[in-house]
């Protein structure tokens, strides 16, 4: 069973930045595609970005192109959100996510593992 845990949210103004960290553990298979999902009060999950396993691959959410940038060191078995020039409407609360198979890695239902979510709130 894989265990997801994210961290480094937290209160910032609006054109800051911050970085999420999503930690994994128990992992038996190499093959996982991570993701970043958020979700704002009233909203449904919304996808930020998605990395392959070796990295070689990744998108990105419309609403964040250009400001956020995702990576992994494999080493540390952690995937990282990289968060610049905030907006208030970045504003939700973050989760990341694995899947098995890499299909379809925009929605929600492609994944099989969810941490519990880190908040991220950007004051105007």
């Amino acid at each position: 069973q894989v265990q997801l845990v994210e961290s480094g949210g937290g209160l910032v103004q609006a054109g800051g930045s911050l970085r999420l960290s999503c930690a994994a553990s128990g992992r038996t298979f190499r093959q996982y595609l991570t993701g970043w999902f958020r979700q704002a009060p009233g909203k449904e999950r919304e996808f930020v970005a998605h990395i392959t396993y070796n990295g070689g691959t990744t998108e990105y959410g419309d609403s964040v192109k250009g400001r956020f940038t995702i990576s992994r060191d494999n080493a540390k078995n952690t995937v990282y959100l990289q968060m610049n020039s905030l907006k208030p409407e970045d504003t939700a609360v973050y989760y990341c996510a694995e899947a098995v198979t890499p299909i379809g890695p925009t929605r929600v239902s492609a994944y099989d593992y969810w941490g519990q979510g880190t908040q991220v709130t950007v004051s105007s």
